[in-house]
Formats: structure tokens, C-alpha cells, sequence
């Protein structure tokens, strides 16, 4: 699998956090199972995946992060919104 930016949420739809991964797969079975109890998706519940971009390298995918989190919160919904209207959870389809 390729570099990956992502945004994942709560069941809720109410928290966004946008991350960075080589692996998106093992990337979500890690938040879905809370494999660090105390990140910020584990104690949010946030394991929901709802947007990702997918890059060649690393460097590129981190880029991306940054400029999502330099961003608001209603660029990222926008976002969310044209790949995945429904904020279906993508994890089930990769």
C-alpha cells in the first residue's frame, strides 16, 4: 500500500483527526483496536475512516497532513464530502 494521509472520526461524525501512514490497514486495525489506549483517537473513539489520500512517498503524505492541519475543520468536512457523502467507514472497503 502507498503513503497515506487520513481523517478519521468518531462514531458521532463530531471529532476529526487527520494523520499520516505507510500502511493504512495496519494504520486502522491500531486505532480500531486501541492499541495505544491514551493517543487521541483511543480516548475519542475515533476509529472511524472517512477520508484518505494516497501518495508515493512519505514525504508527500506528511506535506499533505501539515496543510490539513493548518486547515479548518470545514475544509476537511468539505473534503470528506466529495469522496464519501454518506461518511461511510472506507476501512471496510480497502
Amino acid at each position: 500500500m502507498k503513503a497515506c494521509t487520513y481523517i478519521v472520526t468518531n462514531k458521532a461524525n463530531k471529532v476529526l483527526y487527520t494523520g499520516v501512514t505507510s500502511n493504512l490497514k495496519s494504520r486502522m486495525e491500531s486505532h480500531q483496536t486501541k492499541k495505544y489506549p491514551n493517543a487521541f483517537t483511543a480516548r475519542y473513539n475515533a476509529d472511524k475512516l472517512v477520508w484518505y489520500e494516497e501518495f508515493e512517498s512519505i514525504i508527500d503524505a506528511r506535506d499533505r497532513e501539515r496543510q490539513l492541519k493548518a486547515g479548518n475543520r470545514a475544509r476537511k468536512i468539505k473534503l470528506i464530502e466529495n469522496m464519501n457523502p454518506e461518511w461511510k467507514d472506507l476501512y471496510k472497503i480497502l
